[in-house]
């Protein structure tokens, strides 16, 4: 049963795909997928968190430039008929956006999720993505580690020390961050789930913007149903206005305003009228 789904209320004529199959009405920051693990990579201390031998340049300029441009996104447009909407944003708010770089956020509901939103935003080799640890030992590894993955360690306090100096140069270098703050991927999932603080936790201590980023579904027609079966619904990228952190604010108060503010936002974007989950998440 998914009751969360089947009591969503969206506005009329916002497509919802019927996903075939049962979520869980808790817990909806746990993976619902099974991968197959190939390595035993440790994400400790010693894990190059920031990483500028010439070895990951070239790799990540490859991943960039030669396979993530010319090849994945190409397939997402072919595959999940990608459309992009609200491009208008990013020329309007270009200067702010420019200043010290911006976090996108977004919906976490596709394989090619995140290839989407960095197609939307233009993103370059010089973006940086905190990622499910575990996962940098499939057979994906390459992909995520050459455009710009870091794993999240998710035990150890030197690791995670590690991991926020990372960040702290990445910063100051003025890169930009995608980030997934359902932290869980649910496949052609509509309601939006609860956030996770991070990302906006980074907003306010770095002082960068966040650009709300939503994935909704339109149903697969024409000639898209010769790369996907019925059910797998095509994908739509709208980019919203950014939300700018108040740093004169107590951190606290100023984390909970920006998560209020994106999902709330985001939901509009969706075309969610009535949204099954709360904002945040329940155990926290």
């Amino acid at each position: 049963m998914n009751l969360r789904y089947d009591n969503l209320k969206v506005s009329k004529g916002v497509y919802v795909p019927e996903i075939g199959k049962s979520y869980p009405e808790h817990g909806p920051d746990k993976s619902q997928l099974h991968p197959v693990y190939i390595d035993n990579r440790v994400f400790d201390e010693t894990y190059p968190y920031l990483d500028d031998s010439f070895r990951f340049k070239l790799n990540n300029w490859v991943g960039y430039y030669l396979f993530l441009y010319p090849i994945v996104f190409t397939a997402n447009r072919i595959k999940n008929g990608l459309k992009i909407q609200g491009r208008e944003n990013l020329r309007k708010w270009r200067k702010e956006l420019r200043r010290n770089g911006a976090i996108t956020i977004s919906n976490h509901c596709n394989r090619l999720d995140a290839p989407a939103v960095l197609n939307a935003v233009f993103a370059n080799r010089h973006t940086r993505i905190p990622m499910y640890a575990p996962n940098f030992n499939t057979k994906d590894h390459w992909y995520m580690w050459a455009v710009g993955g870091i794993p999240v360690p998710e035990s150890g306090m030197q690791a995670m020390k590690c991991f926020n100096a990372a960040f702290d140069e990445f910063n100051r270098r003025h890169w930009w961050f995608h980030i997934f703050p359902e932290a869980a991927r649910w496949d052609g999932y509509k309601p939006l789930r609860p956030f996770q603080k991070g990302a906006f936790t980074m907003a306010y201590k770095y002082d960068k913007p966040l650009l709300p980023c939503v994935i909704t579904f339109r149903p697969r027609t024409g000639i898209y149903k010769l790369f996907g079966s019925a059910d797998e619904p095509l994908l739509t990228v709208t980019i919203g206005e950014p939300v700018f952190p108040d740093k004169t604010q107590p951190r606290k108060q100023e984390v909970d305003r920006l998560r209020e503010i994106c999902h709330v936002r985001m939901q509009k974007m969706a075309g969610i009228t009535e949204n099954t989950w709360p904002i945040v998440p329940e155990n926290e």
